[in-house]
């Protein structure tokens, strides 16, 4: 087994490692299909040798054709180092500067199989999130990585290092770019040839910046997001003896059944892969599992007469799962589910995201790539079966929203009743969660910080868990009763996040704060390295679905109704505002949650050390990278953001933000139209 030190060693070539080929031990992904030209095979394979020297070529052109004919894409398996994959304590890795050290902790952290959905295809989650495009990319960052001073910074062209360029201490020690394509060519079709060559790559969210923390970063999103539903749709957030239904227990929709849990009701999801299913069940975050929908509704039933919480595991097709339901209520007249969900990976409905019902899950993944077009004709069969039982469920009362997975966009596409009478470009027959839940959280400046301790010391993470708790009671006493409920949820939730087990992969926590939170518990987390009282650094981060990090209009931007909301701006003002503001790290990306072509997102990664320095970056960085979505939301016209911003101009009088002026005389704009 290799070492962190042979990791950072660039390219193995003298000589060159054996070929292992695919671990059986682990998931790997499905098949690409990219549809090569002979022309573009030629190019495909061209560049991947590049990466070494000619007298490598007739070794390795061979088998590198192979993996691009086998699996749709150069992967360069020979090059999968052997050592285990984590999050190693920051002192360990080989390096100059703990800020790069920090970026090997988090880059190794997403592709640790205990984390990463396919890891040595390089997917952390979203079945084709991908870290890099192949394991050369991943060896010679590493090894730029352990060279680096304070004074360079790394270049990412979507997987590919550029290399390294003088910069300036202040400046951030990468810059991370994922599937920049000229708009008119970012099509689906054309990203599958464009990533079969090598050339551009899918960084989904956090997966390519580095700063996936495993499921625990929705758990606690997809808690909120219950809560709040169970407040807006049922009257009350506690949810004892209600049901959830939904699908998914990947990568990020794996922590759908912790958070039902969690949220005290009775969270019912399906999943076709019998992998992810065991996977969950033996990390305890799924309680019980079935392939029985009789079994469904019978746990539902009991669970519901009960009123006991439970997290039921079907390993089937969504789709039998919601007309078995609709069946139940049809003989009964018993309405079993309250509220409703999916998140299967429809931003990639075509390539393994979604399952058809016609199918087996193997027949299914045969089917994609000896047949693209049966196997798409048959998902949107699906779809609309799936929407046909939802409809008629939602007509006898249960409460359904999109996830922002692109379910409805799909759905539509496949010509499913999903359409909203009278509605506008982002509007359907059912809410996105941003729109009806989480959109006005957003637009109080709340939204998914985390932070990862690089110690991987259990003991740092409950210190700061502690810390941040109290950080937030002390600003909850002097807060609108509005923020106060998101403080209290928030609050409770860091109380009790050390007895649910959360952590897979590196020592990290989430919360959703605002700008006022976010920054006092960077600042205090800061001075408790400082004093010792954690005893190395924390990298602060956040997921790119936040208040200002993603552009995106069938979810994060779903509730702009100014016509904005195709507009990308904002994005790509939060990713060059933190770069200069403070980052260690920077990224932007096409693609994200709805899929390619459909979203601009970015992130960022900063580390704390204890320093004064790194205690004025945090400060300046994170009030921008909340005031940025709050402005832009505040122009658009919503009343949160519009006190929001107010707020925050009082508090810091070099803000200063474009306020609009509602029109409040509606007959204004008749009477000028009409003339």
């Amino acid at each position: 087994m290799s070492s962190l030190k042979d990791v950072c060693s660039g390219l193995p070539l003298d000589p060159l490692p054996p070929n292992q080929g695919r671990d059986p031990k682990v998931p790997h992904a499905p098949m690409r299909t990219p549809n090569l030209t002979a022309q573009e095979e030629r190019l495909a394979l061209r560049n991947a040798l590049r990466y070494f020297p000619t007298s490598h070529h007739a070794a390795l052109a061979p088998e590198f054709a192979q993996e691009l004919r086998q699996h749709g894409h150069i992967y360069m398996y020979r090059f999968c180092p052997t050592i285990a994959m984590r999050a190693y304590p920051i002192d360990q890795y080989p390096c100059r500067t703990r800020q790069a050290a920090s970026l090997m902790l988090m880059i190794m952290n997403n592709l640790d199989p205990a984390v990463a959905q396919f890891p040595q295809e390089l997917v952390t989650y979203g079945g084709n999130g991908q870290v890099f495009s192949n394991w050369a990319q991943f060896r010679l960052v590493m090894h730029y990585l352990s060279e680096m001073t304070e004074e360079q910074t790394l270049v990412m062209y979507s997987g590919h290092p550029m290399g390294l360029f003088p910069s300036l201490p202040s400046s951030p020690r990468a810059i991370i770019t994922n599937g920049m394509v000229i708009p008119n060519y970012s099509s689906r079709d054309q990203y599958e040839k464009m990533f079969a060559l090598g050339v551009s790559m899918y960084g989904q969210m956090t997966a390519g910046s580095y700063c996936y923390i495993g499921p625990q970063g929705i758990v606690h999103g997809t808690m909120l997001t219950m809560l709040n539903a169970g407040r807006r749709y049922l009257g009350s957030g506690d949810l004892a003896g209600r049901v959830f239904v939904t699908s998914g227990l990947g990568g990020m929709s794996g922590a759908q059944a912790k958070a039902s849990v969690i949220a005290g009701c009775i969270g019912v999801i399906a999943e076709v892969d019998e992998a992810p299913l065991k996977k969950r069940y033996e990390q305890g975050w799924v309680m019980e599992i079935t392939s029985s929908t009789e079994h469904c509704i019978k746990r539902i039933r009991e669970a519901k007469n009960s009123k006991t919480s439970l997290s039921l595991g079907y390993h089937g097709n969504v789709v039998n799962l919601w007309e078995r339901l609709l069946l139940e209520y049809e003989k009964t007249g018993d309405l079993l589910v309250d509220l409703g969900s999916d998140q299967t990976s429809l931003h990639n409905p075509f390539k393994g995201g979604y399952y058809p019902v016609q199918l087996g899950f193997h027949q299914a993944q045969q089917l994609m790539s000896t047949d693209p077009c049966s196997f798409r004709t048959m998902v949107q069969e699906s779809l609309k079966r799936q929407v046909n039982a939802i409809n008629k469920l939602a007509d006898a009362g249960m409460f359904f929203w999109d996830y922002g997975n692109a379910f409805l966009l799909e759905a539509q596409r496949a010509g499913a009743e999903v359409e909203k009478v009278n509605g506008g470009a982002t509007e359907f027959r059912y809410p996105s969660y941003v729109q009806h839940i989480m959109g006005d959280i957003f637009s109080l400046g709340f939204g998914p910080f985390r932070w990862v301790c690089t110690s991987g010391d259990p003991q740092d993470l409950a210190v700061t868990d502690d810390i941040a708790a109290t950080v937030l009671e002390k600003i909850s006493a002097n807060v609108t009763d509005l923020m106060r409920q998101q403080y209290d949820d928030n609050i409770r939730w860091i109380r009790e996040a050390g007895k649910h087990r959360m952590v897979v992969g590196s020592q990290a926590r989430i919360l959703y704060s605002d700008q006022q939170g976010r920054v006092s518990i960077a600042l205090a987390l800061n001075q408790a390295i400082a004093d010792g009282t954690v005893s190395a650094p924390v990298v602060i981060s956040r997921d790119h679905h936040d208040v200002s990090g993603t552009d995106s209009p069938f979810r994060e931007t779903s509730n702009v109704y100014d016509g904005s909301a195709f507009c990308a701006d904002m994005a790509v003002q939060n990713f060059v505002g933190d770069a200069f503001r403070g980052a260690t790290w920077v990224a932007l990306h096409n693609g994200g949650g709805v899929g390619w072509g459909e979203v601009m997102n970015g992130g960022f990664g900063l580390l704390l050390d204890g320093s004064e320095e790194a205690a004025r970056r945090a400060s300046l960085m994170l009030n921008w990278d909340v005031s940025n979505g709050v402005a832009r939301r505040c122009w658009s016209g919503n009343s949160n953001a519009y006190e929001t911003i107010q707020r925050s101009m009082e508090e810091n009088r070099q803000l200063r933000v474009t306020m609009p002026f509602p029109v409040k005389d509606e007959r204004i704009l008749d009477h000028a139209l009409q003339g």
